[in-house]
């Protein structure tokens, strides 16, 4: 248990170190500048509490962590998904750096700031989320003895993790001063409702209990709208 404890650190901690490296190639190369404050601060918000999350999770709840470090799904229709969505989000982070070097927008700075607070939000939701539902896997799947969730923020909307990727995504190209990113952006939520309506169908036959879980809880991803 150690060792899969130790690995799990070595995992994660590989994983830390890359985010501002993977970042400063996507935001700096294309920006052909390293004069360009949105994007260290966009790497401040997401970094520094990823940090702190990641070393809560390790000594809380690892088994949460080892689900998070999985990447592969297992429905073909997520997988899909996933190459199909990288695609999107990829020019989420890319676009910026563009809009940064040729001056395609002229985003506001109290709006890359209060974009930033909207992302450290969406981020901290995914968190509670987390906290509360220690099957929150990344890929979609039912394992042996997962029950289901219904208190905290599952009994507002279903999905409640997928809010806080929405919150996230949505913003992350004004903080990033881009108005242009914002449109592949836009695509994000009709993602994440295509995998919502697949992830119940497995939800529904695999998770003992989901129904009724389904007919208490109407909302998916909005209260009172869907």
């Amino acid at each position: 248990m150690k060792n899969d404890t130790k690995s799990l650190r070595i995992n994660a901690f590989f994983k830390i170190l890359s985010l501002p490296v993977v970042f400063g190639i996507i935001f700096f190369l294309p920006a052909g500048t390293f004069d360009y404050w949105q994007g260290w601060t966009y790497m401040a918000v997401i970094g520094i509490p990823a940090i702190f999350v990641i070393s809560y999770f390790i000594k809380h709840d690892p088994e949460l962590m080892r689900r998070r470090l999985q990447f592969k799904e297992k429905e073909d229709v997520q997988s899909r998904l996933v190459k199909f969505g990288s695609i999107f989000y990829l020019f989420i982070y890319l676009v910026p750096g563009f809009d940064k070097r040729y001056i395609w927008s002229s985003v506001p700075d109290w709006l890359v700031i209060v974009s930033d607070v909207m992302v450290f939000f969406g981020y901290m939701v995914c968190f509670v989320v987390f906290r509360q539902n220690s099957y929150a896997s990344r890929i979609v799947e039912v394992e042996e003895g997962q029950k289901v969730i219904s208190t905290g923020l599952y009994s507002i909307v279903r999905h409640p993790m997928y809010v806080g990727v929405t919150i996230m995504f949505l913003f992350t190209p004004l903080a990033l001063a881009s108005y242009w990113a914002f449109f592949p952006a836009t695509v994000i939520p009709v993602i994440l409702i295509i995998r919502i309506l697949n992830e119940e169908k497995v939800l529904r036959k695999d998770l003992i209990g989901y129904i009724d879980y389904c007919n208490k809880t109407k909302y998916r991803l909005i209260p009172y709208i869907w």
